[in-house]
């Protein structure tokens, strides 16, 4: 991005911005540059939320920029002016990036003396609206004393508006001409803002100053109701603009002083309610007001001080223990530690009273009692904020709508203290109730159309077919009966795209005051027209059988899109249980006082699918710094050490590098304490939990109706895995996951919803199968939920076991294959080491990596396996016969591409490989390695399946894995063949093919099958060896480190052969 001034002589275009020609000048906060057809280093480094200010200066030709206020000195001088000159502000912005202009419309934030805005201020208006103020503050302080007959001072902070008649009538008049002003921004932020920030200044909470909604009883009387309108959504602008450009100081002052007004605000019922219909999701982005912004500049944010000693945190591993041996901290760094630490502390105790502030907030818009003057407040929140969330998944292209997801996070935390706390106080007064510990959504809000889940997928697919496809068994289990012709229609209806629907629904957003907004243009959008139009045409009958005095009574109802609702669609009446219509007899009858928490917690669950897990995994980056600053500080230091004193040219350049490194830390250690504080703190880290908990109840409970578990929306199982990803990535360097209630019992719980749903029929989508997959994978890479899987009832285990062995053929195999392998790692021949050795030397590019765990074998789930291939025969072969066809698959094709490689390489032409073939290359290397494990893992677990000849399929398997142990023997034993010559390339993108994993793993069977079994089996598996066509003895030779030739005298005969062969393998 870059801002400044312009001619109109000036032409731009993609490639050329403000800065790019002669008559333009141009600032960069980013690249921290000036621009002039040249660049040069200018200015100090911008951060979203900052204030930049242009200054031209026509008479003395220069051009300056001011950051928040502070100015970066004088940028440009001498630039061009006279006839025919005229400059024009100016901005090139890139992809994603956006800027809000003031060019006098609204008070300057930072007015800089000698220099006037483009727009001129309203200097008539502002001085009439002063005036008229300074009379409305002296009504308010003033009072007629009817006995002594005269007026008297008082203070105005217990004005009330139920006085005098004479006063009112005062006040109107005074209104008649003060109104009018209160439609224009610059007015209502330069005079009516000032006015209420400064009733608020005298500190106390916000309940404490009860004329801010004396004086919204006394606007909502005296002016126009389109007069309010306007004054309130100016009033909440410029709150927000406001509370969003404020920069960090050390108390959070501005942050705090803004957000206790928009809480004096919304304390008002009516004005509250106007807002949340018509201003708060419609006009501006709400959601601002939960964020608390990183400062970019620790120094102006007042982090030195609030933390002057600074330290870094100890690299922990992803079980949450530290990686190295534990050791005693000196005396230094324990004074540090705590010295930091109580930085820390003292910064989290000044945001959270921001937090507080937020909450309540929130709470206002949640409230659910105030039906004074119409739908209460919660329900407006509640449709709002769905479309709110309609708006983010539906746009997911589209970065200007989107709601930015660092927001988002504040925004999730928020939510969540909020709607536990009104949970809680809800199981208070209903005994038997579920408390918030305990949430979950239940099922039946998947499939009775009381909640949009736009075009979100389903674990079944779409919402259309599922009913179609399931229509028998909502009604059986669900007492949901679909009206065929219903079905139909709306089948037709998806195919028709420029059909309009819903053409006599309720305007949308109508206002709890009266009148209607204009139909919003997401109506209208095809993709999510079909599904309203599915909702809200689809005729559903609904039978409550759970009577037992009278027989069943149907009920029609029509399901109503998200702005038709009322709030007894949603919390229910008699007869009608409201969100949970149409309750499966699996789920039991809890009683749940407020049904909208559940309509609430379920888009806390979309919101952490949409963005907030994403944003969770860009911010660990700072942590990561750290400790890259922390390794580079103390490797310079170690080298300072070994300096000699010859030689101290170098020993100056360390001590430079020494003092980078050491301000960068100081710089990152504040920085990553204020990220810790805001988004990594244990409360954050409790939040997250509770989401996970939720998710697995909800699935959990959704599994339990059968085949109805197919409605429930995929991002139930993405938010469970990626919740449980972020406790242990994110969250862990700073607290301790052991330290969670019930955290064992959750991970076998999150095991268990693995094992069951990675290869269940109800769930079709490829994406959602492929997660599952993967985090299983990744679950068995660790001891610790290594031990959660293997806790797990014993019919599950076996079940997950039955699943993996399933034959590979038509299925996404890798992974599968992946997992037996680290089941195995540990036990098989040369296979305990967690990197390759000939790589030892070299940094891994992450080392948290699954695939870089140390091995962690599972014996209790080797023996499941051991007894499926044992017990049945025709698993065993075809599984078997499925991994000797990938294995013969991806062995070929790794040959294949290495002969490529070896022909580009010994081109006399200069000639680059391709980076991807060689990533394709090695991922067959390794798969045939893996593939290899398995077999070694099988042949050492059943060895009967090869050996055993009774079984009809052993010899057919034992001579097809000889062949294939040959044929990979011939090709990676010879020295200087094709193998050989690209190993000794040594290809970036081909670290992992070298001659140890491959031989090692064929050694593993080898030994198993030649010299571990009964004698009889040596005898089968070394004559099927040695008799096929493709056994050479120099492989062999090879194998056992023999580089000569056997002498003539000891040339083996063909008998004599098996005995040698399994002397040497001895």
């Amino acid at each position: 991005m870059q801002i400044g001034w312009c001619t109109l002589n000036c032409r731009f275009n993609q490639e050329e911005g403000v800065g790019d020609t002669p008559d333009s000048y141009a600032y960069d906060g980013n690249r921290v540059r000036k621009w002039n057809v040249t660049t040069t280093n200018y200015g100090k480094s911008w951060a979203a939320g900052d204030i930049v200010s242009c200054l031209i200066d026509l008479d003395e030709g220069t051009i300056t920029f001011c950051l928040n206020g502070q100015s970066l000195g004088t940028a440009f001088s001498n630039i061009k002016m006279g006839p025919g000159i005229a400059y024009f502000p100016a901005i090139s912005l890139s992809f994603k990036e956006s800027v809000a202009f003031n060019f006098g419309s609204r008070p300057l934030r930072y007015p800089v003396e000698g220099y006037m805005p483009l727009q001129n201020p309203p200097t008539a208006d502002l001085s009439k609206a002063n005036m008229l103020l300074g009379y409305v503050k002296n009504v308010l302080s003033t009072s007629i004393d009817t006995q002594e007959g005269k007026l008297v001072q008082k203070d105005s902070s217990s004005w009330q508006l139920h006085g005098e008649p004479t006063v009112l009538i005062t006040l109107a008049h005074i209104f008649n001409y003060f109104a009018p002003l209160m439609c224009k921004v610059y007015l209502v932020e330069d005079v009516l803002m000032s006015f209420l920030l400064g009733i608020l200044e005298g500190g106390g909470s916000v309940e404490e100053h009860p004329l801010i909604q004396q004086l919204l009883d006394l606007f909502w009387l005296l002016m126009e109701d389109y007069e309010v309108n306007e004054c309130l959504k100016q009033l909440m602008m410029s709150l927000l603009r406001a509370y969003r450009f404020s920069p960090i100081i050390p108390d959070l002052g501005f942050q705090i002083h803004y957000l206790r007004l928009t809480t004096a605000i919304l304390r008002h019922e009516k004005s509250r309610k106007y807002l949340l219909s018509n201003v708060l999701f419609d006009v501006l982005r709400s959601v601002v007001f939960f964020y608390i912004k990183t400062p970019l500049r620790v120094k102006e944010a007042g982090l030195e001080e609030l933390i002057p000693t600074t330290w870094w945190p100890t690299r922990f591993d992803k079980e949450g223990r530290d990686e190295r041996e534990q050791r005693e901290e000196s005396a230094d760094e324990r004074l540090r530690r705590r010295a930091y630490e109580r930085g820390c502390q003292r910064l989290k105790k000044r945001i959270e009273v921001v937090e507080e502030l937020q909450v309540q907030i929130l709470r206002l818009m949640l409230n659910n009692k105030d039906k004074g003057t119409g739908e209460a407040s919660r329900y407006i929140f509640l449709n709002k904020f769905r479309k709110f969330l309609q708006e983010n998944a539906s746009n997911r292209g589209n970065p200007t709508v989107l709601c930015p997801p660092e927001y988002m996070v504040c925004f999730l935390h928020r939510l969540i203290t909020a709607i536990r706390g009104y949970w809680d106080e809800g199981k208070r007064k209903t005994l038997g109730s579920v408390n918030s510990e305990e949430a979950y959504v239940p099922p039946q809000l998947f499939y009775n159309g009381k909640v949009d889940y736009f075009d979100l997928q389903r674990l079944g697919g779409l919402l259309s077919h599922l009913k179609k496809t399931l229509k028998d068994d909502l009604a059986s289990k669900a007492n949901i009966i679909i009206d065929p012709s219903e079905i139909q229609a709306a089948t037709m209806d998806d195919l028709d795209e420029d059909e309009e629907g819903g053409a006599a629904q309720r305007p949308f957003g109508a206002a709890a005051m009266g009148g209607a907004l204009a139909r919003p243009s997401w109506l209208s959008s095809p993709t999510l027209g079909r599904a309203n139009r599915f909702l809200s045409t689809a005729a559903v009958s609904l039978m409550t059988p759970r009577r037992p005095l009278a027989p069943p009574e149907k009920v029609k109802v029509r399901t109503l899109a998200v702005e038709q609702r009322t709030e007894e669609d949603i919390e229910g009446s008699h007869g009608n249980d409201g969100l949970l219509l149409g309750r499966p007899l699996e789920e039991p009858d809890q009683p749940i006082t407020e049904k909208s928490l559940l309509e609430i917690l379920d888009g806390i669950v979309m919101m952490y699918n949409l963005s907030v897990h994403q944003q969770l995994g860009k911010m660990v980056v700072v942590s990561d710094d750290v400790h890259e600053y922390a390794v580079a500080l103390k490797d310079t230091e170690e080298k300072i050490a070994r300096c000699p004193t010859k030689r101290p040219d170098i020993l100056e350049e360390l001590q430079k590098s020494q003092k980078v490194f050491a301000e960068k830390l100081n710089h990152l250690s504040r920085r990553l304490a204020w990220i810790n504080a805001t988004i990594y703190s244990k409360e954050k880290m409790l939040d997250v939990y509770w989401l996970l908990r939720v998710c697995i109840r909800t699935i959990e409970h959704a599994d339990n109706t059968g085949s109805l578990f197919a409605f429930a929306p995929e991002f139930y199982l993405n938010v469970a895995m990626n919740s449980y990803s972020a406790l242990k990535n994110y969250f862990s360097p700073s607290n301790n996951m052991d330290e969670l209630p019930g955290y064992e019992e959750t991970l076998t719980q999150l095991a268990a919803i693995l094992a069951n749903h990675f290869a269940d029929p109800r769930i079709v989508g490829t994406d959602i199968k492929d997660s599952l997959m993967q985090a299983l994978a990744s679950y068995v890479c660790y001891p610790q939920s290594l031990r959660a899987v293997e806790r797990i009832p014993e019919e599950q285990r076996v079940a997950m076991m039955r699943n993996l062995l399933a034959p590979y053929e038509q299925r996404p195999w890798a992974q599968t294959n992946w997992i037996l392998v680290r089941l195995w790692r540990g036990c098989g021949f040369g296979y305990r080491y967690t990197r390759l050795p000939h790589l030892l030397k070299t940094k891994p590019e992450d080392a948290n990596l699954p695939s870089l765990q140390k091995p962690c074998p599972s014996l209790l789930l080797q023996r499941h396996m051991a007894e499926l291939l044992s017990q049945d025969k025709d698993m065993a072969a075809s599984f078997l016969n499925s991994v000797l066809n990938q294995l013969n698959w991806a062995f070929s094709e790794f040959i294949g591409m290495i002969q490529e490689i070896q022909q580009a390489a010994e081109r006399p032409e200069r000639n680059f490989v391709d980076t991807r073939q060689l990533k394709v290359c090695a991922t067959c290397f390794d798969l045939s390695v893996s593939l290899l494990r398995v077999l070694e893992m099988t042949v050492t677990l059943v060895p009967e399946i090869f050996l055993d000849w009774t079984r009809p399929s052993a010899e057919l398997l034992l001579r097809r894995l000889a062949q294939l142990l040959n044929q990979v023997l011939n090709r990676v034993t010879a020295e200087r063949n094709l193998f050989d010559r690209v190993v000794n390339l040594r290809l970036p993108g081909l670290e992992s093919v070298d001659h140890y994993p491959i031989l090692v793993a064929v050694t593993g069977i080898l030994v198993r099958i030649l010299v571990d079994s009964d004698r009889q089996g040596v005898s089968r598996a070394a004559a099927v060896l040695l008799s096929d066509p493709c056994f050479q003895l120099h492989s062999i030779q090879h194998l056992l480190g023999e580089s000569e030739p056997l002498p003539p005298g000891l040339a083996p005969t063909p008998r004599r052969s098996k005995t040698l062969l399994l002397t040497r393998l001895h």
